[in-house]
């Protein structure tokens, strides 16, 4: 099967994936749709929906019935299974327009789609479900690719559509989705027969075919031709954004500004509710906020509603310099906040204006979308992939400027189309029934020594528990192949020594590139010498200081300042030891550095509680399973200590505490989960996680 070259979209059809498919039709529509949603240019992530319709045997009657199979509501179709897409009886959803009663009561219809339901399994249907029954077809995409909306939002519209497609598209003024849309859609196919699809203004297109495949690669085929009609419009004589009027930094520096500039970002956005962060620098980014045009089209808004329900209505533009000092990040954020506080009025203004009777209280007034020229786009929202999310969709939105000012002119959805959207009830609904959200969401965790043992189970405790984890390890191959075991959008990792403070530094930055700043700060990072005072050399000595309590000491210094930028205080919790309590022998190096580490933290307890940053300390003891100190010389020496073998030192140390217990790693997690989580007005204190060593009470 020969088919022809895409330069502006991805082919991803593979025919052997396919013909074992064959005579599925249902697996085959869930196969078009996962490689659709697998290019970013075709459609983001939750945007889009597609269908397809097969006969079934109605389990009734027994009778042969048309069944529509289409993405439920919340899906997103580049990782579209069964298990999110509904089936309804085909009759049942047209039979609804005897009982529509026109666009008033358009929600209404929602209800009624549950009475069409086949499917016993099926997800809720999503609102967009009539605007594929309406369509004869036995396959329909319908995506929001960039090229598609550019079309769709130019000033022109409906005539640069007849200039591509001529009389083979149908189009549409702008409509929200819903029923009454999908009635359109009908009547423009009755009106246009023989048309390849329909151009949606200022929203998408539908496409649709026979088969699964020739509707992909009709969907493809009209993407491509609005992409090279939209390319052959760019050029000298019409500059991209009119032109460049700034240079961005240069690549590192771009990156260490952004670092820096984060956690000042986060917590102005987080006035409301605490949020989290991403940041790109994407060319398509710079370009866009290096342009003349950048304050005629960014407060104009987006246009497709994919696009501004997940980036607001407009982005925020910093009115800073690129290279702007950020040493006194007071002196910034008095600069900056200001501008938060006149985005946060505008979007009051805009609530106000728009509202309806019933409209859902106003939400969070603070900016998705933080432009900063010459820098980049950061992006804040609930959890990681929300942000990372919305950056995707304000790229496509840049995508859409590009292309509309290249044909024409760019135009924004009228803003009070846009609140009838982002507030619709319908809309509201759907956020309602989210999950509720984990204990340590919306937070930032830094662990040292994450490569695995102690550091590790505390990653994955934090983790599990809903906060963001950035894991940090002297060792790359330990803690690259540690983070490798949690999702997307979950973690990161830095490569750290503890006792170098530009590495600590470096740490940090990663974390407030990721994530946008930290709230928790875990030093679990650390190594045991067990020997005698005779035996134990200076370096056994300083080796110890820099990385349990110079480590310490370096992460804090680096993690209060972005504590303090974000002005909503933190959790330092640092793990030492029972033998900072206690003397044993053999012992003299580690134990007084342990000694340190539990003494430092009662200082910055007493330094930082002002501020809101409270500071603990977990003291383990004897966490033999699954941890790297005890490893070698460590493990030999504690035997030799205590005159038993290697092999007999986790039933010893059970033993020797008064709950008989071996303690794990994961106690150790457990210890710090309830500091972070549940003990929030404690500061100061030391949890011992040791199953009760008598000597080792601190009271």
């Amino acid at each position: 099967m020969k088919v022809k070259a895409f330069k502006h979209v991805k082919y991803l059809w593979d025919e052997k994936k396919a013909a074992e498919l064959e005579g599925d039709e249902v697996a085959l529509f869930l196969y078009r749709s996962n490689i659709l949603g697998a290019d970013l240019r075709i459609t983001n992530f939750g945007g889009g929906n597609t269908s397809c319709k097969t006969i079934e045997k109605d389990p009734l009657t027994g009778e042969k019935v048309e069944v529509m199979w289409v993405k439920g509501s919340g899906g997103d179709i580049g990782t579209l299974t069964r298990k999110g897409i509904a089936g309804l009886y085909v009759d049942r959803l047209r039979s609804l327009k005897q009982v529509y009663r026109g666009l008033e009561y358009e929600d209404e219809m929602v209800a009624l789609f549950n009475h069409c339901i086949y499917d016993l399994d099926s997800r809720a249907p999503s609102i967009d479900t009539p605007l594929h029954g309406m369509l004869p077809f036995r396959h329909i995409d319908h995506l929001h690719p960039d090229a598609l909306i550019a079309v769709a939002a130019a000033k022109d519209s409906r005539e640069i559509t007849r200039e591509i497609w001529g009389d083979t598209m149908g189009w549409l003024p702008w409509q929200r989705p819903g029923f009454d849309l999908g009635l359109q859609l009908e009547q423009c196919l009755k009106e246009n027969p023989g048309i390849r699809g329909i151009v949606l203004g200022s929203h998408g297109l539908f496409t649709w075919g026979a088969t699964s495949f020739e509707c992909y690669i009709n969907s493809l085929e009209v993407i491509e031709q609005a992409s090279q009609y939209i390319e052959s419009r760019l050029g000298n004589e019409r500059p991209v954004f009119g032109g460049q009027i700034r240079e961005s930094l240069p690549e590192n520096s771009r990156k260490k500004q952004a670092a820096k500039i984060a956690p000042v970002l986060r917590g102005l956005c987080s006035s409301y509710k605490k949020m989290v962060g991403h940041f790109t620098d994407d060319s398509r980014v710079l370009e866009f906020i290096n342009s003349k045009d950048l304050p005629k089209l960014a407060p104009l808004g987006t246009s497709c509603p994919d696009h501004f329900l997940r980036t607001k209505i407009m982005p925020l533009v910093l009115s800073l310099p690129p290279d702007a000092g950020l040493t006194d990040y007071k002196a910034v954020k008095e600069k900056i906040e200001p501008q938060f506080e006149q985005y946060r009025n505008a979007y009051t203004e805009y609530y106000e204006n728009c509202k309806h009777p019933n409209s859902p209280a106003m939400r969070d007034p603070n900016p998705v979308v933080i432009l900063y020229p010459g820098v980049g786009m950061f992006t804040f929202s609930k959890d990681k992939q929300t942000a990372r999310v919305a950056s995707e969709f304000y790229i496509n939105a840049i995508n859409v400027m590009r292309g509309a000012e290249a044909i024409s002119e760019y135009t924004a959805l009228a803003r009070q189309e846009a609140f009838n959207i982002e507030y619709w009830l319908l809309e509201e609904a759907k956020l309602q029934r989210q999950p509720p959200e984990k204990p340590l969401s919306r937070r930032v965790a830094i662990i040292t020594g994450a490569g695995g043992g102690i550091g590790k189970a505390i990653a994955d405790k934090l983790a599990a528990e809903g906060a963001n984890v950035v894991l940090t390890d002297v060792d790359e191959g330990r803690v690259k192949a540690a983070n490798g075991t949690y999702a997307r959008d979950v973690s990161t990792y830095a490569v750290c020594d503890v006792t170098s403070a530009s590495s600590v530094e470096e740490a940090f930055e990663k974390a407030c590139l990721e994530f946008g700043g930290v709230d928790i700060i875990v030093h679990s990072a650390g190594l045991a010498i067990s020997k005698s005072l005779e035996d134990t050399a200076l370096k056994d000595w300083n080796l110890l200081q820099d990385v349990l309590a110079k480590g310490q000491f370096l992460m804090a210094k680096e993690g209060v300042e972005v504590m303090r930028k974000q002005g909503f205080g933190g959790d330092i919790i640092n793990i030492a030891s029972k033998n900072g309590l206690v003397a044993g022998p053999n012992n003299i190096a580690y134990g007084t550095a342990k000694a340190a580490q539990q003494h430092m933290s009662r200082l910055l307890a007493a330094e930082l509680g002002q501020e809101k940053i409270r500071v603990n300390t977990v003291n383990p003891d004897g966490v033999i399973v699954g941890s790297k100190i005890w490893e070698g010389e460590w493990a030999e020496g504690r035997a030799k200590a205590y005159g038993i073998k290697v092999e007999d030192l986790p039933a010893h140390y059970a033993k020797r505490n008064l709950m008989n217990e071996i303690i794990l790693p994961e106690d150790i997690a457990n210890g710090v989960f309830a500091l972070v989580a549940i003990l929030n007005k404690s500061t100061g204190n030391i949890i011992n996680v040791d199953g009760g060593i008598a000597p080792a009470f601190v009271r």
